[in-house]
């Protein structure tokens, strides 16, 4: 598969075979919300010798997307997964840097609902932020209903411990078995990251594989009880006080269970600009990040919660 890109349109070409079976021509534009360019399909420009079923294009515009998420950010790896019948993909991005006699952590990154990993990989840059990590940016797939889409058209993540036979809870098993075999990580440093609905699964995470984290960072996606019977471990919470589409007083209730989990110090709390932190039972310590915004995540704040990870090993 090969890309080739002319004023302000992407050519995808199939070259297994000795002639082009399929040639699409595909529109960009800008999208406001997002750095990633979002794709048009152009109906006019359609040149083909043989009939390609729209899932079979579907499918050919998706690894358009994940080959031009590693042009643009960096050598990165797609990984592809069968998950209870499902075919489940990751972007990878190896570590950059290396550390002698050491492995490599790995960081985990869940994208919200309707969201891809395409678009987060290209907004987050965790692995320019930390280039000694492994970094995979997992992809969901529809069948979960969400606030805004009630039939659960789009992209997303369960939301509790047994939904949709755990297809999530076993996509992240087989990737981080795979990450460990190929990329040779770090058991005792597996970090998990989440905005909104991917913020949700981090906290499923936390309540059904907290054996094996070292530590999570949840923005938008409160746990509620999931965090009660949770391993203690140390955890990072983003929050917007403007958020429009999770109330932030669900949020701020999330922030106390965890607190009360990890039995923080209120009066030993260190305050550095909009991060507060809280030490906690056995190593673990809160970090809460209240930022005035709304729902979308603070793409300043990953400075911080690389720190953070970086600090903390399973014990």
């Amino acid at each position: 598969m090969s890309v080739k890109q002319t004023t302000g349109i992407c050519k995808l070409t199939n070259f297994y075979r000795a002639k082009p079976v399929l040639c699409v021509m595909l529109r960009f534009r800008t999208d406001p919300n997002s750095i990633a360019p979002v794709f048009e399909r152009d109906h006019s420009t359609v040149r083909s010798k043989a009939f390609v079923g729209e899932r079979q294009l579907g499918k050919m515009i998706v690894i358009l997307l994940f080959v031009l998420a590693g042009a643009t950010t960096g050598q990165a790896q797609t990984e592809t997964f069968a998950v209870d019948g499902s075919e489940r993909q990751a972007i990878v991005y190896a570590n950059s840097k290396h550390t002698p006699g050491k492995s490599a952590p790995v960081v985990f990154v869940f994208h919200g609902h309707g969201g891809t990993a395409v678009n987060v990989a290209r907004r987050f840059r965790i692995q320019e932020l930390w280039p000694e990590a492994v970094v995979v940016y997992m992809q969901g797939i529809p069948g979960i209903v969400g606030i805004t889409d009630k039939e659960g058209k789009q992209n997303g993540w369960q939301k509790s411990p047994g939904e949709v036979g755990d297809r999530d809870i076993k996509f992240f098993d087989a990737a981080l078995a795979r990450m460990q075999q190929k990329y040779k990580t770090d058991p005792n440093r597996v970090y998990v990251l989440g905005h909104s609905n991917g913020g949700r699964f981090v906290n499923v995470l936390w309540n059904m594989r907290g054996d094996r984290l070292a530590a999570l960072c949840s923005g938008a996606g409160p746990g509620g009880r999931l965090v009660e019977d949770a391993f203690p471990k140390p955890v990072y919470i983003i929050a917007g006080e403007n958020d429009q589409l999770v109330p932030f007083r669900g949020q701020q209730l999330s922030i106390e269970l965890t607190r009360k989990r990890l039995k923080t110090d209120p009066s030993k709390a260190k305050v550095n600009g909009l991060e507060r932190t809280e030490p906690g039972v056995n190593g673990t310590e809160l970090v809460t990040y209240i930022h005035p915004g709304g729902h979308q995540f603070p793409v300043e704040a990953l400075a911080g919660v690389v720190k953070f990870f970086e600090r903390h090993i399973r014990k």
